[in-house]
């Protein structure tokens, strides 16, 4: 044994015994302290799903397996579609599961010396003295671009604070020390790993009543986002992949309903997407080709190589089709101009930097098949992953359906993201007025009244990096639209009257909008 090897024992012991004590004392308090322990675990699941976009086949690996419940979880979310690995580090591990290897620690990594995963998940392992150690190993048995994700216990907590207080009183004091925020991003960052992010997360934890649970959900999505208040939360999420960052990823199709087959016209409205025109159409034909009928591109005024990028996705294959808007412009008139121009049996509107979001699109195409005529992406469900969104769009947001579910009298969530799957009878009934993004407003909330059935589903948002290009939302200049939908369709809902008196169910198959622009269509 060499002198480095001599000096390592000592460490690994360490890291052993940390992880040990961090183990068993999350589990005792899962079991004894929190009343919702399986229902955050599953959000947690979907979470991870969420923001790892998890595709069939990739591997992952649990640490701290303890006993079993968060592997519960998993299974669930993932469908028994990720082969899961399930590390222990307590000597009695959780009973066995179908489709979960279950490996016990006598060494870390162990027995996983010299394997590599492409997702690995842990919960409250992230001690002080062991931290370096513990990221390093996971650095190690991560495949290249693969990601880690962790949920840490926030040492900002006020309760958890008072908790620990009281606890050093009677005898039962905690023996984790815990890291805040800002250490854990830079102990990550120094390990190596690229697309680093820790945010505040979970304001449903304990002494919470079951009767309060599902309220103060709804609640922690705002306070997440909010400066300040959002230190305060329970947890930290957070993020790490190891490089490369775009990892090769597999081009087999997903999973293809035959009802499905060939029936669904994709419409992308697209403004200075140069970036990301190409990537989303060539990746969405490799998942969900067996699908597609048809892509219309719609390029909306663009001043960079969008046109050029959308021509030679043309040459490739033929179901891509680009359409050249002249002025006036708008995403409103581009997804208008695009659900008339498609002619599948469903039309599938996103947005150009949809790319990530490619695998969580399966949900929508089984609601789809089930038998829905409606299926849209949500951002504020339960179960969605809400990253670094804009405060003041979460309140504009939140305040705009709180006021319209009681308005209208809908029981809708989110229906003014543009991810949206619509069978080709609910686009004819539409009335489309709206210029700009208010027309999302338009197309969510219509099928509602007119008695479709609608289903929403969970998905992610994290706020566009760089590389993705630029929003050209602005709250302030097209808010006023929204508003403009929410008192038009009141209207057409009690008066019968406004803009929209000649919104009906099966009021034909031609598309009533606004005055069509003219376009270019190859």
């Amino acid at each position: 044994m060499t002198a480095d090897q001599a000096n390592a024992v000592p460490i690994t012991d360490a890291l052993l015994a940390t992880l040990r004590s961090r183990e068993a004392y999350r589990d005792r308090y899962w079991r004894e302290r929190d009343p919702i322990a399986d229902d955050r675990l599953l959000w947690r699941a979907q979470s991870v799903r969420h923001t790892v976009h998890l595709l069939p086949g990739q591997t992952i690996l649990e640490l701290g397996g303890g006993e079993g419940r968060f592997t519960r979880a998993l299974l669930k979310v993932t469908r028994g579609e990720n082969p899961i690995t399930v590390l222990s580090f307590t000597t009695t591990p959780a009973p066995a599961q179908e489709g979960v290897e279950q490996v016990s620690a006598s060494g870390f990594p162990g027995v996983l010396a010299g394997r590599q995963f492409d997702c690995i998940v842990a919960m409250d392992l992230l001690d002080r003295e062991i931290a370096p150690d513990l990221l390093q190993v996971v650095f190690d048995l991560l495949a290249p671009g693969g990601e880690a994700i962790f949920y840490e216990s926030n040492p900002w907590n006020p309760v958890l604070n008072l908790r620990r207080a009281l606890g050093a009183l009677s005898g039962r004091k905690d023996p984790r020390r815990l890291l805040a925020r800002s250490r854990l991003y830079e102990l990550v960052s120094e390990i190596g790993f690229v697309r680093v992010y820790s945010v505040y997360n979970d304001f449903v934890y304990a002494p919470l009543t079951r009767s309060l649970v599902w309220w103060f959900k709804n609640l922690s999505i705002l306070f997440e986002n909010a400066p300040l208040v959002s230190r305060l939360a329970g947890s930290i999420l957070l993020h790490a992949q190891k490089p490369p960052r775009r990892r090769p990823e597999s081009a087999q199709p997903l999973p293809v309903h035959p009802s499905l087959r060939g029936a669904v016209s994709v419409v992308v409205p697209c403004r200075n997407e140069e970036m990301n025109v190409g990537g989303l159409v060539t990746r969405l034909l490799e998942l969900y080709g067996g699908y597609v009928h048809e892509i219309i591109v719609l390029d909306d005024g663009s001043a960079d190589g969008t046109r050029e990028a959308m021509r030679a996705l043309a040459a490739q294959d033929a179901r891509v089709r680009p359409i050249f808007r002249e002025a006036p412009h708008g995403v409103g008139r581009a997804i208008a101009e695009g659900l008339r121009a498609a002619t599948g049996r469903y039309v599938l509107t996103i947005d150009c930097d949809f790319q990530h979001l490619l695998p969580e699109f399966r949900d929508l195409f089984d609601a789809a098949a089930s038998g829905y005529d409606v299926v849209m992406g949500s951002r504020f469900s339960r179960h969605s992953v809400l990253l670094n969104y804009p405060f003041m769009k979460i309140v504009a947001n939140r305040g705009f359906h709180t006021l319209a579910r009681w308005l209208l009298g809908c029981a809708f969530r989110d229906v003014t993201n543009n991810l949206k799957l619509i069978r080709r009878e609910v686009v004819d009934d539409l009335v489309l007025r709206q210029p700009g993004f208010a027309v999302n407003a338009e197309t969510g909330i219509q099928p509602w009244l007119l008695g479709y059935k609608v289903r929403e589903i969970p998905i992610s948002w994290i706020n566009r990096t760089p590389g993705m290009g630029t929003s050209s939302f602005r709250l302030v200049r097209v808010g006023g639209g929204y508003w403009q939908v929410l008192a038009g369709l009141w209207r057409r809902r009690w008066l019968g009257s406004g803009p929209y008196r000649d919104l009906r169910r099966g009021r034909g198959a031609q598309l009533r909008v606004m005055p069509a622009t003219e376009s270019a269509l190859t």
